[in-house]
């Protein structure tokens, strides 16, 4: 910092100071030249060029030298070329030694700052009447001048750093450089205020003088003016910033205490403010008598913006598109507010009000930044883009500020003085830092996608940079910065552009031009010679495939031992260590390390090294951080590990001090720690989290901070010591948090809808709620500790006891928030007094305050949200305003607009009322709660995302934000006590009525009319297990014509509840209420399907078509009524997903109608077996029926009628009627004719209908039973009319409140219903009445079927029963027999058996003797009630298949299922011969061995609990059971051979497994971390890829990395062939995202096709051979499965688009297959490539492929 010298004051001729003319001092470049200038008599300097920086005047003439000027301001005398644009640059230095450049340009189109850089635009105008014009139409642009002037520029060099770069001070002015196109006169400094309007001759008549602190310029600076003319008649004169009124001269002698006169000659306008500043000049023609100044005062306040003078009768509030706090009154328009002079220049204090003192984060762009000081008392490195210093023993942090983005890389010199970081991004900046000040010294850009890697000399004169230009070309630059300490420049030396991949590069310490890099099979040495970077590449003979990782040359000699001692250690992914000699560049040894526990097996085990990451070399041992975790100590001959650390995730860095006492590691995870190696002691440093942190809350009084995170965690954590305390995963997303008032306790909701409470002093999870579906938005605790608060995305909101254990639900209200999840996690609060509760909603325009207790509805206001104390509720709005609202009159009392440059996202209050914070996209502003300062407001910046919550911590000591970290902040205001703050006066501002301007009201003000308050909805049941919320129709009542004499725009319309009564659950109660789904199986519900059918398929037409389905395999135990049997026609007709299967009994062949899209919830044939419908579940807003032409398949008609699904079909006994019934939702009896399928009638009725069905004797009847009730329809005939009339019947009492599931008729007299509860009901048809009921079951019975006197029945129990009920039709309604005894008179059991599940369909002959029953284990079993005995027809899963799998023979094949089924099945009978099931257990993967032998012939499966079984298919007994994993498998294969297993794991580790005894030969790492997802092998020899092996096999992670191996399992070898990884960009889906699959070309193993989530939809074909991938299939959707067929060059692959795509690889032709009804997640060709499986869910589709 410059010292401030005597011989400054009162000011400094820059010009005659530094000689300028001379050019020894200063330095011209271009077309600068002298000349008389004739307004002036006398020379002056023209600067003239078409490019402003090749023609300037520089002062001084060098980088290396300043100015050391530190005058205040400074005045540039200066006049603009017509028509010509120029530029001002300015070098400032601060109080913190950082370098500020100034830029004024009126080519600058807009403002725009970062922490060493500020531009301003510079509008000029000719007179008064252009600068109307240019302010009216073009807010934003610069224009250029029209007439030039000769103008004095004052520069507030102070005013500029404290207003633009968050209160910086000022120290000295450095440098100058004055650009084309521009005429000047001189430049001069002062700490004084002069005014060049004023005159000495004028100035003492009334006593000033330049001594003071405003005052007349300088003889020699003072422009001429004629006698008797104005000084503003001929110049300019521009003062940038303005604070206030600063042309006020006071008197030295002021009696009269007035306190100021005006200067004489000068005029100004009043204050504008705009957050986008622009230097605007101002031209001003008015005399002033030289004893009376006109002045105006300023007619709004800032809080820091640049204030513009213009003139009073041009400015225009109503246009203005400023973004300064603007504070206005409960009136409709903004008024402006007029200050005393003991306000005015008030500002929010203490200056700054916020510090930074501790972040909670590490990483960002990378985990591999961390570094040692030399001493080896603290660490540096990066968060987010903050570079932090650490003191390792008291974790006091200091902060290197000043990046825009995230920091990717950093670098130290040898000393330690010097830091360098790199910013990524499109804007990559370098920037060098004086460590131990703090400060930057200087910064500059390296002109690249990002920096990956930077590099300091020893001696601090080379800084290397590494980064991959726009083209993905890897960039080398080297710079010189030998004297950016003293203030020079850098400079480069060279750079270069290269293919090689370099992933680390380092300068080595005894030469700073020598350099070494190591990446993807390369390892290289530079030098740097002549301005040329040239590189030499180590020969790495049989190694040339490693992916190299890091390199170190060993430390602990000095920098002057000579070169041919140097030795260069590199490290791989392979686990390799090469040590090579620098000088001879030859590799002198290569090390394999292994983990210890594989070092003690046989030589054979050792087939795959640690995937070292990086590595760090001292004198006396090296240290490794690998992929497993593990940091290791090694000596320097790796004779063994002496030392190891075992960490949470992958190493990322290692780093040994100077001292070689400790040892830095960082890991992926972002942790970040050391290893004490004499006491081998680890430390933590710093944990965080891998993700953006969404919420926080503090605990005052342990001073714990919890916070929520996307990474899926929730962490506890010390706010004193910065430790993490606890960490909680769970698999859905944590949303918001809060913490128990008092008590160690906390609550998290989750993004699933639950609620958990949990206790941290004894770590037990206390209370689980589920009473949300969607997102936990909001929860928050009663400050009295008596109650918690949560509310949902769905629209819910629930209040719970916290004063009890188990946090039980008191009420749960429905409808009442706004949905969606863009409020959290503020979209609730509880006001300070706890009776008080406001939430956002019912819409997202309102606001909602209820009673804290009852949750009833007491004010409503019409804006948008957050919060504050019991009298005031703060709303921040979506067009950034904060708006103060009292919550018991709902009156507006202030609003402060533009508060942010985006929207506010959370705000909070001080426990003493006197300060606001809020957050607005990456920065944080402290506001004066009341608003009555002149600056109300300081920003703070530092985040690098936006902030998602920022508050106050309790005791008002601190302020805490969250987004990509957690910045904890000192606040520096001392808390007032709240009792005091209740008691402080109330300042008002006063406003004159005439400053009330038209102005039209700002956007997100109140509505003119609010939506008037309602009774609350009525309580969801909780305990109800599908909770529906409530629709209610609100009639909007008119508001009273208010006696208040104001205007209504005051006000916000708000209504009262004067009386509030209780809410009723009653159903009669609430129209438009939505019904509940009923409590029966009978009833259909679709199965959850997220996936939508892709309408653009491309599908062929039948007989181009590249296959055709063959078979399908299973039925759909989900339907209801879908299977038909008509035995007398010979007809067998099911459905299994969308698809309607027709079966010939005798022969197996099977028909398939394809016309739905959605899962078919009902089938119904005609009595003459020539039509069949069918109905599928919702699409597009409506089901869709499907009238079929049994003789031809052809569909004949189609009907889109029911809003929902269709429960239940029927035809009447003459075939005329047509019946269709509507689920739940949409309980709607239709009528259709059978020819024409036009709807004839159609009755709704009150409750959910389960069955129907038409009498068999009389054609016009029919009889439909439902919830409680049974429905007798009755059709009336009147030539074409068609009426159908129905009558209702209440269920018997004596079987209680129930629901009727199924019907069917006796005869033309009886019928018969069944119930939940397993009666059975016998009605007179005639009197609609019942006579006779009986318990026939224990469970729901949900099938009926009467065929003369026999009665079918099949129920919940599985248990299917045959009664004889001819005695029931010798009854009459009158003689009724509902005991049990009196019913067993009459019905007798006949027949009974049980089946695999639940019945849901089933039809019988006329004698009742055969006949086929459907049941939810998707089995069709054939029934011979004379034998008493039942046969398997139709087998299929239940649950999701998970794999299916060939047998090389085709002669089986196999599938498993989530339900623990191994089913093997005949081909190509498609009959199942042997199902083993695993109880509590999903089977996820199956594999054939390789035998032909029938003997011989396994399957072997993996489970979810981590076991491998091995099944013999001769003996239908499990074999063997292995354990090789902890984890569910995921992916089995058998080796080609057959010898062994290999199984992939969740965890991503892969096990070996011998096919002989089971035991576990090897486990490989390499994917750790990432779900295994495919596992392949083929015979292939590997000599021609230079590695020893007979076989090659894949695997493939979730992490779309594919690693290939060669093996010979015979001789106990597997090595690493290649490594394939797909870059992706974040997945910001709901979903999980697409599987990562890859195979080997089945004609080329050497070709591998793989596909996963990436940049694009592609198929890629890479090379083995080639090392490059070949080929590229461009994708419509992503891919959720893909096979290769062996006979042609086709490829099937699914989507979960339903879509099945065939694909000739060779031409890139087409088709599309859409079958299906859910996502597709298997497809497989046989082994000969003729048939194609493919499976969704539990559908199993067998293809004939014809090919392309």
């Amino acid at each position: 910092m410059a010292s401030k010298a005597d011989w400054q004051d009162p000011y400094v001729n820059v010009f005659k100071l530094f000689r300028v003319g001379e050019w020894k001092k200063s330095s011209k470049e271009g077309d600068v030249s002298t000349y008389m200038d004739k307004t002036l008599n006398c020379s002056v300097f023209r600067i003239k060029g078409s490019v402003p920086t090749e023609s300037y005047v520089r002062l001084p003439n060098s980088d290396s030298r300043s100015l050391g000027l530190t005058g205040r301001y400074m005045y540039l005398l200066f006049k603009p070329i017509q028509g010509k644009s120029f530029l001002i640059l300015l070098d400032v230095v601060a109080e913190d030694d950082r370098v500020v450049r100034i830029s004024l340009s009126n080519t600058f189109k807009e403002f725009k700052s970062t922490p060493t850089s500020l531009h301003f635009p510079f509008l000029c105008e000719s007179d008064k009447d252009s600068v109307i014009k240019t302010k009216a139409t073009s807010k934003r642009e610069a224009p250029v001048c029209l007439q030039a002037r000769w103008t004095c520029l004052m520069l507030d060099l102070q005013g500029m750093l404290s207003t633009y770069l968050n209160h910086l001070y000022y120290s000295h002015l450095k440098s100058i450089k004055l650009c084309s196109y521009m005429c000047v006169k001189n430049i001069f400094t002062s700490d004084l205020q002069l005014s060049p309007a004023v005159s000495h001759h004028n100035v003492k008549p009334i006593g000033l003088a330049s001594s003071a602190a405003s005052g007349p310029m300088p003889r020699d600076m003072v422009f001429p003016v004629p006698k008797g003319r104005s000084w503003h008649d001929f110049y300019d004169y521009v003062r940038f910033p303005v604070e206030g009124q600063h042309s006020n001269i006071e008197k030295d002698n002021d009696k009269n205490g007035a306190g100021s006169t005006p200067c004489p000659t000068e005029k100004e306008g009043s204050s504008a403010e705009s957050s986008m500043p622009e230097l605007v000049e101002i031209v001003t023609q008015q005399e002033a008598s030289p004893n009376q100044l006109p002045s105006t005062p300023p007619c709004d306040t800032d809080d820091g913006g640049v204030h513009v003078f213009v003139h009073q009768e041009e400015e225009d509030l109503s246009k203005r598109d400023t973004e300064e706090e603007c504070v206005e009154s409960p009136f409709q328009h903004p008024v402006c507010v007029s200050f005393s002079e003991d306000t005015k220049e008030q500002k929010l204090l203490p200056d700054p009000i916020l510090r930074l003192r501790r972040i909670i984060g590490f990483g960002g762009a990378t985990t591999k930044c961390a570094l040692w000081t030399k001493s080896g008392d603290a660490v540096v490195y990066p968060c987010h883009a903050i570079v932090v210093s650490m003191k390792i023993n008291s974790n006091e942090q200091r902060f290197f500020i000043g990046h825009t983005d995230k920091v990717s890389a950093l670098a130290f010199n040898g000393n330690s003085t010097m830091l360098a970081s790199a910013q990524t991004g499109n804007y990559c900046v370098v920037r060098i830092w004086n460590y131990l000040k703090g400060n930057c010294l200087v910064m500059f850009r390296m002109h690249t996608q990002s920096v990956t890697s930077l590099s300091f000399s020893y001696s601090g004169g080379t800084l290397c940079g590494v980064g991959k230009d726009s083209h993905s070309k890897t960039l080398v630059v080297v710079w010189k910065t030998v004297n950016v300490d003293s203030g020079g420049a850098v400079s480069i030396l060279a750079k270069t552009k290269t293919d090689v991949d370099i992933k680390t590069m380092k300068i080595a310490k005894f030469d700073d031009t020598r350099l070494v890099s190591c990446g993807r099979d390369n390892i290289r040495l530079w030098r740097v010679r002549n301005g040329i970077l040239r590189s030499c590449p180590i020969n790495l003979t049989d190694y040339k495939s490693l992916d190299f990782t890091d390199v170190a040359f060993e430390e602990g000699d000095s920098p002057d031992q000579h070169l041919e001692d140097r030795t260069l250690f590199a490290s791989s992914q392979s686990g390799h260590i090469f040590e090579i000699d620098y000088t001879r560049v030859v590799i002198r040894n290569v090390r394999w390390l292994f983990p210890v526990q594989q070092q003690e097996k046989l030589a054979f085990n050792k087939c795959h090294g640690i995937a070292i990451n990086s590595i760090s070399v001292s004198s006396s041992f090296c240290a490794t951080g690998s992929e497993d975790g593990y940091l290791r100590l090694w000596p320097l001959d790796f004779s063994g590990v002496y030392l190891e650390a075992e960490h949470e995730g992958p190493v990322s860095v290692v780093s040994i001090s100077s001292d070689s006492m400790q040892v830095l590691a960082t890991t992926s995870t972002g942790n970040l720690g050391f290893l004490d190696v004499t006491s081998r002691g680890y430390s933590t440093l710093m944990r965080s989290h891998t993700d953006t942190v969404l919420g926080f809350s503090v605990d005052g009084i342990h001073r714990h901070l919890t916070t929520a995170s996307s990474d899926g965690t929730v962490r506890i954590w010390s706010m004193d010591s910065l430790h993490q305390l606890y960490d909680f995963v769970s698999e859905d997303r944590p949303c918001s948090v809060a913490f128990h008032p008092s008590q160690q306790i906390f609550s998290c909701g989750f993004s699933s809808g639950i609620v958990r409470v949990f206790d941290i002093s004894c770590g037990k999870l206390m209370a689980e709620h589920n009473h949300h579906r969607g997102d936990v938005v909001g929860l928050a605790f009663a400050p009295n500790g008596n109650s918690m608060y949560s509310a949902g995305s769905e629209g819910s909101l629930t209040r719970y006891n916290s004063s009890v254990k188990d946090n039980r639900v008191i009420r749960v209200v429905g409808g009442v928030v706004a949905r969606g999840t863009g409020r959290a996690p503020d979209a609730l609060t509880v006001s300070s007094d706890s009776r008080c509760l406001a939430f956002v909603g019912p819409s997202e325009y309102t606001v909602t305050l209820a009673d804290a207790l009852s949750l009833e509805e007491s004010l409503r206001v019409d804006v948008c949200f957050s919060s504050a104390s019991p009298e005031h509720l703060l709303v921040a709005t979506s067009s950034n305003k904060i708006l103060w609202v009292n919550t018991k009159t709902g009156c507006l009392l202030r609003q402060v607009s533009k508060v942010h440059k985006h929207w506010c996202s959370s705000l909070a209050v001080s426990e003493d009322r006197r300060f606001l914070v809020t957050a607005g996209h990456n920065a944080v502003k402290v506001w004066d709660y009341n608003m009555r300062l002149h600056m109300n407001s300081q920003m703070f910046i530092g985040h690098s995302q936006p902030i998602n919550q920022v508050s106050f911590t309790p005791g008002q000591l601190g302020v805490v934000s969250v987004g990509d970290a957690i910045f904890l902040w000192d606040f520096l205001a001392h808390p007032v006590d709240l009792l005091l703050a209740h008691c402080l006066p109330s300042r008002s501002s006063s406003a004159a009525s005439s400053a009330v301007g038209e102005v039209q009201a700002c956007n997100g003000m109140p509505r003119q009319s609010a939506p008037l308050p309602f009774s609350p909805p009525p309580p969801l049941d909780v305990s109800a297990t599908d909770t529906q919320e409530i629709e209610r129709e609100v009639t909007a009542t008119g508001s009273n014509p208010s006696c208040n004499p104001k205007p209504a725009t005051s006000f916000l319309k708000i209504t009262e509840l004067s009386d509030i009564t209780n809410l009723s659950t009653s159903h009669q109660d609430l129209p438009g209420k939505k019904l509940l789904r009923p409590d029966c199986y009978r009833h259909f519900i679709p199965r959850f399907n997220d996936s939508t059918l892709d309408e653009a398929a491309m599908t062929p037409q039948p007989a181009e078509a590249g296959m055709k389905l063959k078979a399908v395999i299973g039925y759909n135990g989900n339907g209801r009524g879908n299977m038909v049997w008509s035995p007398g026609q010979g007809l067998f007709a099911y459905s299994c997903g969308g698809v309607v299967v027709v079966e010939y009994l005798n022969s197996g062949c099977q028909r398939h109608f394809q016309g739905h899209s959605e899962e078919i919830s009902c089938l119904a044939v005609s009595n003459d077996a020539k039509l069949l419908a069918s109905a599928a579940s919702k699409c597009n807003g409506r089901s869709l029926i499907c009238i079929w032409d049994i003789q031809s398949g052809a569909c004949l008609n189609t009907i889109s009628y029911h809003r929902a699904a269709v429960q239940s079909l029927a035809f009447s006994k003459d075939d005329c009627f047509f019946l269709s019934v509507g689920d739940f939702s949409d309980p709607v009896v239709a009528l259709w004719s059978s020819k024409t399928f036009q709807m004839l009638s159609g009755v709704t009725v009150s409750g959910p209908i389960h069955d129907a069905a038409f009498s068999p004797s009389e054609a016009a009847q029919l009889a439909c039973v439902g919830s409680q009730s049974i429905y007798f329809g009755f059709i009336h005939s009147s030539g074409q009319d068609v009426d159908l009339k129905v009558m209702t019947a209440r269920a018997p009492a004596e079987v209680g409140n129930v629901e009727m599931t199924a019907v069917c008729y006796h005869n033309n007299s009886l019928l018969f219903t069944a119930t939940n509860r397993g009666h059975l009901c016998v009605w007179d048809i005639k009197t609609q009445s019942c006579f006779m009921t009986w318990e026939a079951d224990e469970g729901e019975i949900g099938i009926l079927l009467c065929r003369g006197n026999r009665l079918l029945t099949g129920s919940n129990t599985h248990w299917l029963r045959l009664w004889e009920v001819e005695a029931v039709q010798d009854m009459t309604p009158q003689v009724k027999a509902f005991s049990s005894r009196d019913s067993g008179k009459s019905v007798v059991l006949k027949r009974e058996i049980m089946l695999d599940g639940t019945t849901v369909s089933a039809a019988f002959d006329n004698t009742m003797d055969m006949g086929i029953v459907g049941t939810t284990a998707g089995t069709l079993w054939y029934i011979d009630w004379l034998n008493n005995s039942s046969v398997r027809l139709v087998s299929g899963h239940k649950n999701k298949v998970n794999d299916l799998a060939f047998h090389p023979d085709e002669s089986h094949f196999a599938t498993c299922s989530e339900d623990g089924s191994l089913r093997v099945w005949s081909f190509p009978g498609n009959e199942l011969v042997v199902q083993f099931q695993v109880l509590n257990q999903s089977c996820s993967c199956v594999c054939w061995s390789s035998s032909s032998s029938k003997q011989r012939m396994s399957v072997a499966a993996g489970y979810s609990d981590g076991t491998l079984r091995i099944f013999r298919l001769s003996t239908a007994e499990m074999e063997r059971k292995l354990q090789p994993h902890h984890v569910a498998v995921t992916a089995v294969q058998y080796s080609a051979n057959g010898d062994v297993i290999i199984s992939g794991g969740k965890n991503g580790l892969i096990a070996v497994s011998s096919a002989m005894d089971g035991t576990t030969i090897r486990v490989f790492r390499d994917h750790k971390g990432a779900a295994i997802s495919t596992i392949q092998c083929v015979n292939e020899q590997c000599k021609d890829f230079g590695v020893v092996g007979n076989e090659l096999w894949l695997a493939a992670s979730v992490d779309r990395r594919v690693s290939v191996w060669a093996a010979d399992w015979f001789k106990y070898k597997c090595s690493l062939l290649d490594w394939l990884t797909l870059p992706a960009p974040p997945y910001c889906q709901d979903d999980s995202p697409p599987p990562s699959l890859a195979c080997f070309c089945p004609t080329d193993p050497s070709l591998v096709i793989y596909t996963a989530y990436g940049v694009e939809k592609e198929l890629s074909f890479y090379s083995l051979s080639k090392k490059r991938v070949i080929k590229k299939i461009a994708l419509p959707h992503w891919a959720t499965c893909f096979s290769l067929s062996s006979k042609s060059q086709m490829i099937a692959l699914g989507s979960k688009e339903r879509v099945l795509k065939l694909i000739k690889w060779t031409s890139g032709r087409f088709q599309d297959f859409v079958q299906h009804s859910d996502s597709l997640q298997t497809c497989r060709f046989s082994p000969s490539g003729t048939l194609l499986f493919s499976v969704a869910h539990n559908e199993i589709l067998l293809w004939a492929v014809q090919g392309l």
